[in-house]
């Protein structure tokens, strides 16, 4: 009887060992996979998500070992169904431009231009039309982080009076180039800012042209450059049938708008009695509205030293804007679309040289030395000629800066 309960004992020790070492091996195996299957899982985790340090001398969580660079995200504005706007617009130095048409690319340089000689940060002001709004945009926003921590913009739609009245002022001239004549009611929370031309590329820092205003007196609304610096070419005083700031007039590519005296002056109630009498006799648009205004009144407009509005009748015959001979050029206007033509290939190579200027990878201290370098294919020419004797000098003066 006692032999059979030994013998029952042992074959239930022997199960239950069996049992047990059944479940030692079972769980040692499924640990195995669930290693390899949290390995297989890691590996998919640093891949999917780039990981770019991993410690394995910390006995720690995934959490805590495993820094994820994230991927960069895009700054976006605020747009109330009329205009975007993007940063605080708190900048003291404000540039407005008007885009129409097939002028995008030109805008962005012109912009472009304005970013790599300033110091300080900047604030744009885009009045644009529909086709073009969101690929300016979208092409500002895409430039780099530290080039958009400089800067705010807003784009609003071009915006002329109603009626036909609005369409013969969007027409005149050039499509929307009288945009500007209204700025002042448009830009009703804007007191001061600069008005380019997209055809227009600053060639020194945009502040020194700011520092203008402080050179204003208290009669002053606006600062414009001559249209010519010689009588014997000059356009106004030997062929305009209109009234125009003497004695040579003034080009309105370049201007300093201080839009609060212009509202006070009631700026835009001169526009449409001047459009009515000299519309047959107007020429060049918006340029010989804003000429026949400060012709009567002479003493609201401030005179604007040539080198921040050179153009191709300051070089084309002789070198005549010796301000620039002497300070360097301050503004290059390419009108009559000679950024883009091959009537006067200075411009057009001052033009290709800043359009390649990458704001990420370039220096900027060296667009000076470019422009120089690409002028000197063109001195056959007079205006390459004068302008390579004057970047060649702006070149030398950056060096010792």
């Amino acid at each position: 009887m006692l032999l059979h309960l030994q013998k029952k004992f042992y074959i239930r020790l022997a199960i239950l060992f069996l049992l047990t070492s059944t479940a030692i091996l079972y769980y040692v195996a499924n640990k195995k996979d669930t290693v390899n299957l949290k390995a297989r899982s890691l590996k998919k985790y640093v891949k999917q998500h780039k990981v770019k340090a991993f410690d394995k001398s910390q006995n720690s969580t995934i959490k805590d070992k495993i820094k994820v660079v994230q991927p960069h995200k895009k700054k976006v504005g605020k747009y109330d169904g009329k205009i975007y706007r993007f940063g605080s617009g708190a900048e003291e130095i404000k540039i407005a431009a008007v885009l129409c048409g097939e002028r995008l690319n030109q805008t962005i340089v012109t912009l472009k231009s304005a970013l790599v000689f300033s110091k300080e940060n900047l604030h744009f002001i885009l009045v644009v039309d529909e086709n073009n709004h969101e690929d300016l945009k979208n092409t500002i926003l895409d430039w780099p982080s530290d080039v958009l921590g400089r800067l705010s913009f807003e784009i609003h739609p071009i915006n002329f009076p109603d009626g036909s009245e609005g369409e013969e002022w969007k027409k005149l001239f050039k499509l929307c180039a009288c945009q500007r004549l209204f700025l002042p009611s448009l830009m009703h929370h804007i007191d001061s800012l600069m008005y380019v031309d997209t055809d227009v590329l600053f060639m020194q820092p945009v502040e020194n042209l700011w520092h203008h205003f402080s050179k204003m007196n208290n009669s002053h609304i606006a600062a414009l450059c001559p249209e010519h610096e010689d009588f014997a070419t000059g356009w106004y005083n030997r062929f305009a049938r209109h009234p125009y700031y003497e004695p040579l007039g003034v080009n309105s590519g370049v201007m300093l708008m201080n839009l609060t005296k212009m509202r006070a002056f009631q700026w835009e109630k001169y526009l449409a009695p001047i459009m009515k009498e000299f519309k047959l006799n107007i020429v060049w648009g918006d340029q010989d509205i804003i000429n026949i205004i400060f012709h009567f009144h002479s003493e609201k407009l401030y005179i604007l030293p040539c080198e921040w509005n050179y153009r191709p009748d300051h070089c084309m015959y002789s070198s005549v804007c010796k301000t620039a001979e002497k300070n360097g050029v301050a503004v290059i206007h390419g009108n009559r679309g000679v950024f883009h033509n091959d009537k006067q290939p200075a411009f057009k190579a001052i033009y290709k040289t800043m359009s390649q200027f990458n704001l990420e990878k370039d220096i900027q201290h060296k667009v000076i030395e470019l422009i120089t370098s690409s002028l000197k294919e063109t001195i056959n020419t007079n205006c390459g000629k004068h302008l390579s004797a004057i970047f060649s000098k702006m070149e030398q003066l950056e060096k010792y800066r």
